[in-house]
């Protein structure tokens, strides 16, 4: 089951006409996209999954741009500034911000204080998603995710887990896991998923809970060791790994995706004009193998369907934060 309640894989049998009628009026509702290049914003460092995946799409969104597209890489604040960026910018389709959920659904109810508001975000679609996961140093004596919960409960206070820093995906999972499993770990925040993974192997740290995608590479050479996958079924990388419900552990579920969205006010046909766009970008065989060499699911989706999928990702994460009574402190 994918995120969305209408998976991408239902609309591969649309047809590239349709899709272009739509980029098409689209397009001609927004007549300054035909004078310069579409800016896709990504409000963290290059080389992250969100910087991979938005130039992938961005490649083959932009060969049906008259301009073509480029994306830029505005990092602080946990995504809030580079999610500014494209809040404040003309609502026309021009500027348009693609993130994992921190800008969109997080970060309103870690901050005191927002310069947007997350709630009027123009949805376009959401590109893909990865399930974040249990990742051990190989230096803890855990093989399973079993034996790992029953390490953590045996050691109160001891496990040290690192997170991409404080209010992110991975430190939220961490929260999760706690909640569910009455257990007491220690944070270590790092600045992203490389130093993050490079401490964990080298033992200076116990736990990630980040996403598959990162930790592939390293799992498959013997670095760390993935355990178990925060989704509702199995990964396609890693069909051996059970899910962690399938480990006894119900209600821990942590996907990590990557949302399409525009500026406030941005009308509906340019949303669904870009929309169709990326849907052909992501139906493209290269896109769809590059996905999944990094670990992620394809999913698309139309505009209405990210619109309430984002509805209910902001009451889950944002339901979390008050239940583990997580802050920035």
């Amino acid at each position: 089951m994918r995120p969305l309640p209408k998976p991408f894989l239902r609309i591969l049998a649309c047809c590239a006409l349709a899709a272009a009628s739509s980029l098409s009026a689209g397009l001609a509702a927004a007549a300054d996209l035909a004078d310069r290049p579409v800016r896709i914003i990504v409000p963290f460092s290059a080389g992250g999954l969100a910087d991979v995946l938005a130039r992938v799409v961005a490649a083959k969104l932009g060969d049906q741009m008259p301009k073509g597209v480029i994306v830029e890489n505005h990092v602080g604040a946990g995504g809030n500034i580079g999610g500014e960026l494209v809040y404040r910018a003309p609502p026309d389709g021009s500027t348009l911000l693609v993130s994992s959920p921190g800008p969109i659904v997080i970060n309103q109810g870690l901050y005191p204080a927002l310069p947007f508001d997350p709630a009027k975000w123009a949805p376009v679609t959401i590109l893909g998603s990865v399930p974040n996961a249990l990742i051990v140093s190989p230096t803890l004596p855990v093989k399973t995710a079993e034996e790992f919960i029953a390490y953590v409960k045996a050691h109160p206070g001891r496990v040290t887990y690192a997170t991409q820093g404080n209010g992110t995906t991975s430190h939220l999972t961490g929260k999760l896991f706690e909640l569910l499993t009455g257990t007491q770990m220690v944070q270590v925040p790092y600045k992203g998923d490389a130093p993050a993974l490079t401490d964990l192997a080298g033992g200076q740290v116990d736990v990630f809970f980040g996403s598959v995608g990162a930790a592939l590479s390293l799992h498959r050479g013997g670095k760390v060791r993935i355990l178990a996958v925060a989704d509702d079924h199995r990964a396609a990388t890693l069909p051996d790994l059970p899910t962690m419900e399938e480990a006894g552990l119900k209600g821990m579920r942590s996907v990590t995706w990557y949302a399409m969205v525009a500026p406030p006010a941005t009308p509906l046909a340019v949303r669904e004009g870009l929309n169709a766009g990326v849907t052909k970008a992501l139906t493209d065989p290269a896109t769809r193998e590059r996905f999944g060499q990094l670990g992620l699911d394809v999913v698309g989706g139309s505009v209405g369907d990210t619109a309430q999928f984002l509805q209910q990702e902001t009451l889950r994460w944002q339901k979390l934060i008050k239940d583990a009574h997580v802050t920035l402190d």
